[in-house]
């Protein structure tokens, strides 16, 4: 009996030490799930089209490009062969050794019929696709709105300033090499001398060839700001033209005709309502336009006019707007501001310069607010005037006016959306810029669709102001179409909301082509600078190895369709806002043949059938100017500008490409 009592309880003492066991193992495996989550998360923040970097892309028209693999075939012999660079390749190693110098050019006279067949040309057009690609794939895609927000960057640990080149301004990351405290930067091979604790300075996140550092002063040089304190500002027209009607099926679904102002007031009351609910301690302002400006503020003080003169005085409005108080969140006015929208009656021209500008006077005291601009036709009174007939030779220059203001938002962390009217001829293409340049939205809505996009451009908030994102590269990168001379790029974004993606294209000089190839992987680096939303200064620097490899040995079907679609479109539609419709209309016509060319390789999922969408759209665009007319019309310009903050489709998209790329890799090149 006793042994049997000894033997029930090993036993259960064995099943006890099972289960833990299988406890701690399945503890481990969600914590390494976990972390290998988080760490790809980081991973698609910054991801490019191709898996490796082409060296040997050049675009059509370019010349020929210089075979990249006689030197991988020379390296390998060399340290073993004579110093005579053409024997080599074509005699055998250890006949040179055996035979007298006189005898070596009886051996030359076979290889001279395959000079015409040198051997880069076969894997250049390999049975796999390997073809010459038809755009340059070296894009990266960086997904702004993810890594401004701090509430997703939370398991990052934090440093106080990063230490950066002496030269280029590159910052050190884990991914450096020291030795004998002598950092080498790895983007301008600058010498920089450090002490010894700096090894304890970049210790941030690491997979792989990919580190994420965050640096946090200590101070900040602003106040702390509350997050509720900013300011909406609803600037609306009245302006005669929005009498004008539209049938709509009402709630019992029969058909009314209602007035673009009574589509509007409709509007303004259900996003008063929603931000009641939502952010009841948010200010709210309304101002109106017709031929003159007023100013309602919250609803509760007199309202101030502006008229005549002081509708082309640029600094008098920008000082009324600024000194117009705004003492009471919505929680407190609310019933006024109905009140106030309701009373609205439409008469009159259109001031909408003046008007605008007094209301990012306003927003100006509270960084982060949002002004939304809801009209109906062109500017025709005031500061922002536009010709009624637009001249050729002006286009694609903006009026200086509202570039002037697009700025001076940017500057103070304003957002401004602007919405028009369907059939209208607001002249979008000028006033568009304000959205475009601050970070808002531009849209063209019906009678029946206001209300959605009023009430989504009052949701939109800003993440972070002051953003700017530099990228490095290894000297010998340069960035097709903004800086073709240097290996580092700089771009002003401003504001940032959720959402935000920006892609960057870069290409090889051709005369580092052979010495990259050497090197097997180059450094990249996105530094990105930027306030959030409680003024909090912060940087954040995102360091990569991406290896090297040439166009033959890229495989067509394993190319990220997002990241290339998503510049496409950025790219061509800031291309044809600009002017350069023919270098718009280039890229359009590559990138089709590139999309062509994957399809070829691999078919496309749902998701990604879009982006041919978007190229076909453009390119109809880019036609019409071209044969019709210098100007974009409003639909146009409102697809011009969609466009250039165009982003994945979806989130499975990556999830798709990265499933996509595990069947066929690319094979390093020789």
């Amino acid at each position: 009996m006793e042994a049997e009592r000894q033997l029930e309880v090993k036993a259960s003492d064995w099943r006890e030490e099972k289960g833990l066991l299988f406890l701690y193992i399945e503890i481990g495996r969600k914590a390494l799930q976990e972390k290998e989550q988080e760490l790809e998360t980081v991973k698609d923040q910054m991801e490019f089209a191709c898996s490796h970097v082409v060296c040997n892309w050049r675009p059509e028209g370019a010349g020929p490009v210089p075979p990249p693999l006689p030197p991988r075939r020379l390296r390998k012999p060399r340290p073993a062969s004579l110093p005579l660079p053409p024997l080599p390749s074509s005699l055998p190693p250890v006949a040179p050794r055996s035979l007298p110098p006189p005898v070596a050019p009886r051996s030359l006279p076979p290889p001279v019929a395959p000079r015409s067949l040198p051997p880069p040309v076969p894997p250049r057009v390999g049975k796999e696709g390997g073809s010459r690609l038809k755009a340059n794939v070296n894009v990266v895609s960086i997904n702004i709105g993810d890594l401004v927000d701090m509430s997703r960057a939370s398991g990052l640990e934090s440093f106080q300033s990063p230490v950066v080149c002496g030269k280029c301004s590159a910052a050190l990351s884990c991914l450096s090499s020291i030795q004998r405290n002598v950092w080498v930067c790895e983007f301008c091979r600058y010498e920089n001398a450090v002490n010894d604790g700096v090894r304890g300075v970049c210790v941030g996140r690491r997979a792989d060839a990919h580190a994420d550092d965050l640096y946090l002063p200590t101070q900040s040089d602003d106040d702390y700001q509350n997050l509720e304190d900013t300011l909406v500002v609803f600037c609306v027209d009245i302006s005669g033209s929005m009498s004008v009607t539209a049938e709509v099926i009402s709630s019992s679904g029969s058909p009314v005709y209602i007035s673009r102002l009574e589509g509007i007031q409709d509007a303004l009351q259900g996003a008063l309502s929603s931000l009641l609910q939502q952010s009841p301690h948010r200010r709210v302002a309304l101002v109106t336009f017709n031929d003159e400006v007023v100013i309602y503020g919250d609803g509760t003080g007199t309202p101030l006019t502006l008229r005549d003169w002081a509708l082309v005085d640029y600094d008098h409005i920008w000082q009324q707007g600024v000194a117009y108080s705004i003492p009471h969140c919505i929680a407190e006015t609310y019933p006024q501001l109905v009140q106030r929208v309701n009373d609205l009656k439409e008469q009159g021209a259109t001031c909408l310069g003046p008007a605008a500008l007094a209301s990012v006077a306003m927003a100006s005291r509270y960084p982060g607010s949002k002004v939304i601009l809801c009209t109906d036709g062109s500017a025709n009174i005031g500061l922002g005037e536009m010709e009624q007939t637009p001249s050729p030779s002006s286009f694609p220059l903006t009026p200086y006016f509202y570039r002037q203001l697009a700025l001076q938002a940017v500057g103070d962390g304003v957002i401004i959306s602007v919405i028009t009217f369907e059939g209208t001829d607001c002249r979008l293409a000028d006033v568009g810029r304000l959205a475009d340049t601050t970070g808002g939205r531009v849209n063209i809505v019906s009678i029946g669709t206001v209300a959605t996009e009023i009430q989504s451009a009052s949701m939109d908030n800003i993440l972070a102001n002051g953003v700017t994102a530099t990228v490095f590269a290894a000297d010998g990168v340069y960035f097709p179409y903004e800086n073709e001379n240097n290996h580092k790029l700089v771009r002003e974004i401003g504001n940032v909301t959720k959402g935000l993606e920006i892609t960057v294209q870069f290409a090889i000089k051709p005369e580092f082509m052979e010495v990259f190839l050497q090197r097997y992987t180059l450094p990249f680096q996105l530094q990105l600078s930027f306030k959030t939303r409680d003024r909090e200064k912060v940087t954040r620097v995102i360091t990569e190895q991406r290896p090297v490899a040439t166009c033959s040995r890229v495989w067509a079907g394993s190319l990220n369709m997002a990241v290339l679609g998503v510049h496409c479109a950025q790219l061509c539609a800031s291309l044809t806002m600009e002017g350069r419709v023919q270098e718009a209309q280039t890229q359009l016509k590559a990138q089709q043949d590139l999309h062509k060319q994957i399809s070829m390789q691999r078919p496309f999922q749902q998701e990604e059938s879009i982006y041919g969408n978007w190229m076909d759209t453009m390119t109809t665009i880019c036609d019409d100017i071209t044969t019709e007319s210098q100007t974009l019309s409003d639909e146009a310009a409102k697809i011009m500008y969609q466009m250039k903050r165009a982003s994945s489709v979806s989130s499975n998209t990556s999830e798709i490409q990265k499933k996509t790329r595990r069947k066929k890799v690319l094979t390093e090149a020789m």
